[in-house]
Order: structure tokens, then sequence, then C-alpha cells
């Protein structure tokens, strides 16, 4: 099964292409079936990620899967929240990963209160009209370290700090952290979604 992923980002691509492939289903970036980014204007990551899935779903013709992610940050309120991909741009740095990591460390450096999660909110729908989309949501808390730590992964891995294992995302072998991530929590709901209400018997016994 080919699903086109409302994403034009790598890291993703490859993180959920790996997560979701025991189901057989191939994963193709909306920008290579040359479609668009879909406006994201809502406040809140499941409107955003459905908003996003729509838009790719009529645009190809295929089922779609949107994620919509983000840092969420006690100290601030929750935010940046659905603004993390553009948080460095309110300080006057350019969009990125790097300048994004280095924005919140500036923001934090007199703030105590380090506690944060990253939120991952997936939606699948079989075309642009389904009634019935599926969503599923993964948490991964965790704290904001004072400098970049590691070198895998990519948005803020290398300054999400997870108790439990000692180390923060970036410092974690791939398998460990798509165990443990946002977005993989929210992946392994969704397979399960997935196999209940897409992949189950076409037709069953009536009693």
């Amino acid at each position: 099964m080919k699903l086109v992923l409302a994403s034009n980002n790598n890291g993703k691509l490859a993180e959920l292409q790996a997560l979701f492939a025991p189901l057989g289903v191939e994963l193709v970036r909306q920008a290579d079936l040359n479609i668009p980014e879909a406006p994201e204007p809502h406040r809140t990551f499941i409107e955003n990620a459905l908003a996003k899935a729509r838009h790719a779903a009529r645009e190809s013709g295929l089922p779609a899967l949107a994620d919509d992610a983000g840092l969420c940050v006690e100290a601030f309120g929750g935010l940046p929240g659905v603004d993390t991909a553009y948080y460095a741009t309110q300080f006057g740095y350019a969009k990125g990963d790097g300048n994004n990591v280095r924005a919140l460390l500036e923001q934090m450096a007199n703030v105590t209160d380090r506690r944060a999660a990253l939120v991952s909110t997936l939606v699948a729908l079989r075309s642009a009209d389904d009634p019935e989309p599926l969503v599923a949501t993964g948490r991964a808390p965790g704290l904001i370290t004072q400098q970049p730590i590691g070198d895998k992964g990519f948005g803020f891995d290398p300054v999400m700090y997870l108790p439990e294992f000692g180390q923060t995302f970036a410092q974690l072998p791939t398998e460990v952290k798509n165990a443990n991530s946002h977005r993989g929590r929210a992946a392994r709901q969704m397979l399960e979604l997935m196999r209940e209400r897409w992949f189950s018997p076409a037709s069953r016994e009536t009693p």
C-alpha cells in the first residue's frame, strides 16, 4: 500500500518509513509528487495534521499520512507548540534545526524549570473526504539540556534529555529512539489502528 506523506522532511520520512515497514506500507513525500505544502493556520497539532492529510490526499488521489509535531516547554506555557518549526524566526534567525536549538537555549538561559515534551499527532486518511480519520498521539517528556549533546537525529533531539536513559535523543541508537520518541509512540498507535480498521479481513461471517 502506498501512502503520501504530507511532509517534505527527510528525517520524518526515514523515521516513519522504518516504523511502517511491518505493514508493507510505502511512504512517498508529497514533494516527490509535486504537491505543495498545505497551510497550517490552526493552533493545535491535530487540526494542522488533519488539514495537511486532507490536502495531500486531495492532490495525490492516494491515502495520506500527516504528522504535526512540536516541542512544548512547560516554562513557556506549552509553547512553541505548533510554531516549533519556525521558532528561530521569532528571534531574528533563519528557519532551521540548528537555529531553533540555538534560540531555545538562549531563551532558556535563566530558566530553572527545564521540563518539556516532544509531541506528535499522526492523522491517516483513506481519501480526502474520509469521514473517519485515524488519529494517534505520542508524547515524550524530558528535560532541556544546557547545551547540545549527541550527533544523531534531527530537530531538538540534541537538547532533549531523557532521564530514563540518561541521554538525549541525539545520543540514542536509532532503533531505541524510534521505539521511544514521540513520533515512534504515535506511529505504534497508528499501526494498530491501521491493522484494525484498514487491514482487517474484508468480509466476516454473519452470525
